[in-house]
């Protein structure tokens, strides 16, 4: 597998394509956590679906979606952390409080992205002003319903995004503050950067992500 690919076919994960090849399966030996990742999406649609469940017929616990541009650094690194299974198998029935919010924006404040609260929103946005992450404090009350409580978004705004991410309440803060470091480390540091430091470029403008699944035939299914 490309060194840059990210690492699926670790930690139980396994790989199952449809009969179209339209759409990738990739599926934890548990069958709690599953990713879904359709090909050939515009970039505004949803091309990452990641959901985990209690067990493997129940309800899901959260969910987080990605669209079809979203760029090449953040995926990767979220299938990584997934792979790895660090934290991904959350305990439902938890309230969604500060800390857990300060938990998964850490990396954003430590990175100097500004923060701002109206009324039932909380946003971080990068100090290039490119991308934005929001918090919706009224969806958050709802953990069951899996509705949109975490947006990410590059562009002039959620409702126009260039791409996007959402998740659910329940999405856990290690993955959470994963991605927020990959979204801090790749828009810069507010300070201002040492002469011949290698310029970033902006996540809102970088190539949308085109990981590599990668499987042993003999351990493939086919639907």
């Amino acid at each position: 597998m490309d060194s840059d690919a990210p690492r699926t076919q670790h930690a139980g994960l396994d790989r199952e394509r449809t009969w179209s090849d339209e759409t990738t399966h990739v599926i934890h030996e548990s069958q709690t956590l599953r990713i879904e990742r359709v090909h050939e999406t515009p970039a505004h649609e949803t091309a990452w679906t990641v959901a985990a469940y209690e067990t493997p017929v129940s309800d899901r616990m959260w969910v987080l979606t990605a669209t079809g541009a979203t760029p090449a650094p953040v995926i990767p690194e979220l299938l990584n952390h997934l792979a790895d299974g660090d934290g991904w198998d959350t305990t439902t029935g938890v309230p969604v409080d500060e800390k857990r919010v300060t938990a998964a924006t850490q990396p954003l404040s430590d990175a100097g992205w500004k923060h701002t609260v109206d009324g039932r929103w909380i946003r971080w946005t990068s100090p290039d002003g490119n991308v934005d992450v929001q918090f919706d404090a009224s969806t958050a009350q709802h953990p069951n319903q899996n509705l949109a409580t975490w947006t990410v978004w590059a562009g002039p705004g959620p409702d126009r995004p260039i791409w996007a991410i959402t998740a659910s309440p329940h999405t856990p803060s290690s993955l959470l503050a994963d991605l927020s470091e990959t979204l801090a480390h790749e828009t810069g540091r507010r300070q201002a950067q040492p002469a011949g430091r290698e310029h970033r470029t902006s996540l809102a403008t970088s190539p949308p992500a085109t990981p590599m699944f990668t499987a042993d035939p003999a351990v493939s299914r086919s639907r």
